[in-house]
């Protein structure tokens, strides 16, 4: 891979709602590549509150607008596919506990097996508690 600050990474999910925790996340990873793609994943099995593309123009205007090495796209297929497509080489992922250690290790796994490696990010402890599931909950 060479300097990853040369490098451009995707950072996936639903991100619905988009939390302080993917915001610090992205932040983050913007200092350790020359670019950051905020892949909004498009999955109706998860039955999203808003479409992707919306999610993805609320994410955007939720960012500073000086993040210039970062955009945000919606996407409606393989992580893997998108980084093949447009040259990214990293996935980034952040892990708040073990649980999400053990999921997100099978993925990268089989994301490595297609030529893309995954660079976990361990959440902050003050931020690690946030899931975009607890936050919906509560504004319901």
């Amino acid at each position: 891979m060479g300097d990853p600050r040369s490098a451009r990474a995707v950072y996936p999910g639903t991100f619905d709602p988009f939390t302080d925790g993917h915001r610090d996340l992205v932040d983050r990873a913007r200092r350790l590549f020359e670019h950051v793609t905020v892949l909004v994943a498009v999955n109706d099995e998860k039955q999203p509150t808003k479409t992707g593309a919306q999610r993805a123009l609320d994410i955007r205007a939720t960012l500073p607008a000086d993040w210039e090495n970062v955009a945000v796209t919606a996407w409606n297929g393989l992580t893997v596919a998108y980084c093949h497509l447009y040259g990214s080489g990293v996935i980034v992922r952040g892990l708040r506990h073990a649980v999400d250690a053990e999921r997100e290790y099978q993925l990268a796994a089989a994301n490595e097996s297609l030529g893309i490696m995954t660079l976990f990010m361990p959440a902050r402890p003050e931020l690690a508690t946030i899931s975009s599931t607890a936050v919906r909950a509560a504004g319901a």
